[in-house]
């Protein structure tokens, strides 16, 4: 994995004027991350063995008895498996993987509710508090089906919790009628938790090696652990720069449709960790070549104030070669590949682009695979925290996401 950058507006003085800041902001990262009030502990995460044995188990027992996993959760308690789900499945295959919480639209509930009727189905439930509305409601209504089909017994064997470690009313629940636990660690916020149990677990029973993600995340981990060298760091400085030069949106690019999810859960990431004391840059994603159809001309010639960052993944795991006559409209395709035209699109994209205004940053992936997801997650999770610390903002809280909360609750009369 390896960072571009393609612009006039940065020079080298810049970035290195920057250099006090990612020390200080380096050192306030990495100081206590055991503190369970600063939100740290993925920074230096420790991967108990004996508990991803555990949950690569209890996967296997979910895969053997039930066509169906429905994850219930919203924002961090799903985006991060869902990311990594889809990222690494087929595109056209139907995962045994869905997904109940994040919304309260009736017609999706019923539509899942219905598809559900004549499957064998578990549930993977995930709230720290077990009281955030959208994934409460969905966990009693699936649950309800869930004992319609099977009694209380074998339904309760087939709910799964993943809650904090101590309270709440979904481990007293869970303490009651005896369901599977799983720890939310007390120090590990929704955003940065999809490399514990809360991603874990789903994208094991979705049959992904977890090992393998570990790995990447560790070498990430290891890789991005020093101030020198440090292109985790550069990409922070980057965004940062490009702010404070009126670049104030931040588009993350794709030409690989396996990632419009990891896309989603980049944005929760950014939005939440930056978008507080009236700061941060409004992040938004596109699926290239589908979004040059339609965003394509704003992003041209619109406003200049944007930047792009794009996720290049730069061997897929099978190509097509173009065996075209020569009496074709398409005939200079001859003999090339199709992973050729695409990348050709790229980079008179990003060429485009950068000519009319719009820095890129290319972040470079050799193949997409469990190693290079585990990466990236700790690459994001790790910038997001370090730009967040260079805008001077916590990037570890969202006391906004609470106030629509308030008036929700008022209106549905709750006291």
């Amino acid at each position: 994995m390896r960072l571009d950058f393609e612009n006039s507006l940065i020079s080298e003085e810049e970035i290195r004027d920057f250099d006090k800041k990612i020390i200080k902001a380096h050192s306030e990262l990495h100081n206590d991350t055991t503190n369970i009030n600063d939100f740290k502990g993925w920074v230096e995460l420790e991967f108990d063995s004996a508990e991803i044995e555990r949950i690569k188990t209890i996967a296997d027992r979910i895969k053997s008895n039930s066509e169906i996993l429905v994850v219930v959760g919203i924002g961090g308690s799903y985006l991060g498996a869902r990311a990594v789900i889809e990222a690494l499945s087929n595109n056209f295959e139907k995962s045994n993987v869905l997904y109940a919480g994040n919304n309260m639209n009736p017609d999706y509930m019923n539509d899942l509710l219905d598809y559900l009727n004549d499957k064998n189905f578990s549930i993977n439930v995930i709230s720290k508090s077990g009281t955030t509305t959208e994934p409460a409601i969905a966990f009693e209504l699936l649950k309800e089906l869930l004992i319609k089909k099977y009694g209380e017994e074998e339904a309760a064997s087939r709910i799964y919790v993943t809650t904090d470690k101590e309270k709440g009313v979904l481990r007293k629940e869970a303490n009651e009628k005896g369901y599977e636990t799983f720890v939310i660690p007390d120090n590990i916020g929704g955003r940065y938790s999809v490399l514990t149990p809360v991603g874990l677990l789903p994208i094991a029973a979705a049959g992904i090696d977890i090992d393998r993600i570990i790995s990447g995340a560790k070498a990430a981990m290891e890789r991005y652990a020093n101030v020198e060298d440090n292109e985790c760091y550069k990409y922070a400085i980057l965004r940062n720069i490009l702010y404070k030069k009126g670049k104030k949106i931040e588009i993350l690019a794709s030409y690989e449709p396996k990632l419009q999810y990891f896309m989603e859960w980049w944005k929760q990431l950014f939005g939440e960790s930056e978008g507080k004391d009236n700061k941060g840059i409004f992040p938004v994603s596109v699926g290239y070549t589908t979004d040059l159809h339609s965003l394509g001309q704003y992003v041209q010639e619109g406003e200049r104030h944007l930047f792009e960052t794009v996720i290049d993944i730069e061997n897929p795991y099978r190509d097509i070669e173009f065996t075209i006559d020569e009496n074709s409209h398409l005939n200079y395709l001859n003999g090339k590949t199709l992973n050729f035209a695409n990348h050709s699109a790229m980079q008179g994209t990003i060429t485009a682009h950068v000519e009319g205004g719009v820095p890129n940053i290319v972040i470079r992936v050799e193949k997409l695979d469990e190693y290079s997801i585990g990466e990236l997650i700790y690459f994001f999770e790790k910038a997001c925290a370090i730009s967040g610390y260079l805008l001077k903002v916590n990037p570890f809280n969202q006391p906004g996401v609470e106030f629509y909360k308030k008036e929700m609750f008022r209106l549905l009369g709750k006291k």
